[in-house]
Order: structure tokens, then sequence, then C-alpha cells
């Protein structure tokens, strides 16, 4: 480990990411510091600068873990808000953006572009951790998507996990679909994996870089009996796997029609749960399959905000919580949640729930802790989503500097409570990846430009 220190002094309030009462660090009786050494934390309470190493100072701010998101598509971040598929429920909105739009992603310089632009902003939003469902690979494929995605997570320091999607069979509702959605043979798709694997993968409890297999959905992308040898060749591997499930009330009624059961009792049969396992959305769950779920520690990506944008529906997410299940947070893709970053779903989070469930159905301590240490333990960092001695340096600076967070009588729950705020300063595995509210190394104005560019040429060509 490298000898390079790194001290956070005079912190307002310091969140843990731990459960219960043990998520806040007294700071009033321990002291508000926190000292990085190399990549991990090295201690925390009332400490003495050392020679030579640099300080940060918290004063008025609240330092957390760094968000773990744990489901995302990073290459919809340029189709935000597109016409066509404002109004539109979720099968409507897939025929009419995603698969429709696919057709321009084409060429690396474009994937590179969308994933830059979604990870800068994770990143300002104090994610230090990415989990991105890219299933945008086809046959003949002209460029190497995997490679662009952990190039560009690299280059501005985040931890990447690439869950490598695609599918085994095409979507019987797709009309005309573009040459970029048709499918890979099961053969190529597990071969793709195994590369990627091999390639990219870490199993360390404090990786930057994993890989997961990871279908676009268990019931539409590939046939049923290719989910037995995907789930056992990825176990074969020692990754984890990753799907869609249960989004829509249809999706509930397509399972039960087609398959006779619930979809979460369908992938049980081809060995589909397990601690092994989470799912993006769950927003349609029956009372047993929630059991389930917590039961055999199946995990959640709890996406709020995309549920709320595309009239989905609200996931049991405490509930499942509070049955032991693992929960985290994620913001989905940007084309059906245009504020793709996380402060953004912490708040929704706290609020949706309650909202149809009673002023106590969350509490925003459980929100932090699934947008956090429960993303964590989704993913399997261990080391990662908590700040303690010995964990990994992934923590966000947050200062209450804006009127939003003035009044608060728990400032330490400005996080979750205030909604979109920029962190001065995140870290990640000890790096320093925005620095004074900046990227380091980004011309954001020239991001700006690009993305523009890039949605005119889509335009013109609609």
């Amino acid at each position: 480990m490298s000898d390079t220190s790194l001290l956070i002094r005079n912190a307002q309030a310091i969140l843990t990411g731990l459960d219960g009462e043990a998520m806040r660090h007294d700071v009033a009786r321990l002291g508000g510091d926190l000292r990085v050494r190399g990549s991990r934390i090295e201690a925390m309470g009332r400490l003495t600068p050392e020679p030579g190493e640099r300080i940060i100072d918290a004063t008025g701010s609240v330092v957390m873990p760094g968000w773990v998101n744990t489901h995302h598509h990073l290459f919809q971040s340029l189709l935000k808000g597109i016409p066509a598929g404002i109004n539109l429920g979720l099968m409507g909105w897939l025929s009419a953006v995603p698969v429709s739009y696919r057709r321009h992603f084409d060429h690396d310089a474009v994937m590179r572009l969308a994933a830059r632009l979604g990870m800068v902003e994770l990143l300002l939003s104090g994610c230090t951790t990415v989990a991105d469902h890219q299933y945008h690979y086809y046959p003949g494929m002209p460029f190497d998507a995997s490679q662009a995605v952990f190039d560009e997570a690299a280059a501005l320091g985040v931890r990447f996990v690439l869950c490598r999607g695609g599918q085994t069979i095409a979507r019987a509702i797709d009309v005309n679909p573009p040459p970029q959605v048709q499918p890979e043979t099961l053969e190529a798709f597990l071969a793709a994996v195994e590369h990627d694997v091999h390639r990219f993968h870490d199993p360390a409890p404090d990786a930057l870089r994993r890989v997961v297999s990871a279908p676009t959905t268990p019931t539409w992308s590939v046939p049923v009996e290719h989910l037995r040898p995907i789930a056992d060749e990825a176990r074969r591997l020692g990754i984890r796997l990753h799907s869609h499930l249960s989004e829509t009330a249809d999706y509930i009624r397509y399972t039960q029609e087609v398959h006779g059961c619930s979809p979460v009792d369908f992938v049980e049969q081809h060995g589909w749960l397990g601690e092994d396992v989470w799912y993006a959305h769950l927003v349609h769950l029956s009372d047993s399959d929630l059991a389930k779920l917590a039961r055999t520690d199946t995990g959640m990506a709890h996406c709020p905000q995309s549920n709320c944008r595309l009239g989905s529906g609200v996931a049991p997410a405490p509930a499942l919580h509070r049955a032991g299940g693992r929960v985290s947070l994620a913001v989905d893709g940007a084309a059906s949640n245009e504020a793709a970053d996380m402060l953004h779903e912490a708040h929704t989070t706290w609020m949706v729930h309650r909202a149809v469930g009673g002023a106590d159905a969350i509490t925003a301590e459980e929100v932090l802790y699934m947008g956090t240490a429960g993303g964590a333990r989704v993913l399997g960092l261990d080391a990662v989503g908590t700040l303690q001695p010995g964990q990994a340096a992934d923590l966000v600076i947050l200062p209450l500097n804006e009127p939003r967070q003035w009044g608060l009588h728990d400032p330490a729950m400005a996080p979750v409570m205030s909604g979109a705020a920029r962190p001065s300063h995140v870290l990640c595995h000890g790096r320093v990846v925005v620095d004074q509210g900046g990227i380091p190394g980004l011309d954001l104005t020239a991001l700006r430009a690009e993305a523009e560019a890039a949605v005119r040429v889509m335009q013109e060509a609609a």
C-alpha cells in the first residue's frame, strides 16, 4: 500500500453507512477527522496532521460513503427526454427509445461519449461504484463495447462493474428492428462473457473492475432452455448474475399466462435465485415472492425514479429490507430517468415510499444504507460501502452550503432529505476523483458540446 496520506478534518457529521444505531460517527465525542492512506481508510477520530500530507477542511460538511449504483444503462445517457417516448409505459417506451435509437451506437466514439457523460453525472452526485447493465452487443459489432466502458471508468477513477448483457432471441414485439438489436447465439454470448472475465474481472473485495453475466431479461431475451446454462457457466467462472425482473404488471401477467407462475418462481426453477443474483426493479411482488427473495438472499436494485417516470409502480423495497433481504439503490438508464444521479434517487426513495406507505414506511437512515453498504453487499464488494478503518476509501464530502440544506435540525441527513447538491470532494479507492467541485482533467464545457453534437446527429437522422 502507498504511504501517500490525506487528512479530512472538522467534518460536521460522518455517516458510516452501517445499518441501525451504528451508522453515525460521534463527531462531538470522537472528532470529525478521517485519514486516508493509500486506497484505505486508516483512522477516524481526533487526528493530528502528519508532515507532508494533504489536508481537506470539511468544516460545515457531511462526510459519507460513496454511493453504490447497482443498475445503470450508460449508453442511454445520450437518449434523455426523447419526445416519442415521454408519455409511454415500459413496453412502448422500449420500442420507441432504446430499441429504435440503438442504431446510432454503431461506433466506438459514441459509446465512449455516452459512458463518460453518464459517469460524470454520477460522480458529481457522489457515486463511486457503477454497475452498468450494458446490453448493447450484436453479431459483427465493429468495436469493443466492454473495453470502451472500462476505459472510461478507469480514466474517471470510478469503481466499475460490467453487467455483460445481451439477448439470444429477438423480441417478438419489435417491428423492423435495426441490426444493432440482433441476437447473439448462446455460444457467442457465453464466450464473450468468459473473454471479458479473463480480461477484466477481479474477485477482490475492493475490486475496481468486475464482470457479471446479465442477459437483458430472463423471460424475453433468452429461450427458457438457455437460462440454466447461462447460470451454470457464470458460477463456473465465479461471477454473479443480474437481469431485469417483475418491472410491470404486464410482466406478471405474461409470466403467469405463459409459464403458469410468478416471475420469481420462474427464475427459481432455472437456477436464478441466490446470494450471487440480483434483479433490477422487482416492482410487483407477492408476499410469497418477497419471502422467497429474502430467504434466498437474492438482491434488488431499487430504481424508484425510473419506475415513477414509466408509470410502472413502486417496488416494496422497505418490506424486503426489513425482512432481511438485500436491497440497493440504482438510477437505471438516463432515457427513463433524466436525472440519473444518486442524490436524486435517494431523495425520491425517501419520499415515494412515505407517500404510498405512510410516514413510517422508510427512514432516511435506511435509504442511506441501501444506497451505500446495501449496494456493496449486493455486488459482493465487502470492502466498499462503509466508512471504517480498513475499508476502501470511497467517500464523499458534501458541503451544506446551499439554502436547501439550511435550517435542518439534523444536518447529517441532508444527503437524503435535501436532494440534489454538488460534493466538494469525492474519493474512490483513495484517489481524489472530484476536487473542489470539479473532475480533474475534465473539460465540462467540451463534454457538453460533444453531447449536444451527438444529439443533433440523432435528431437529423430521425
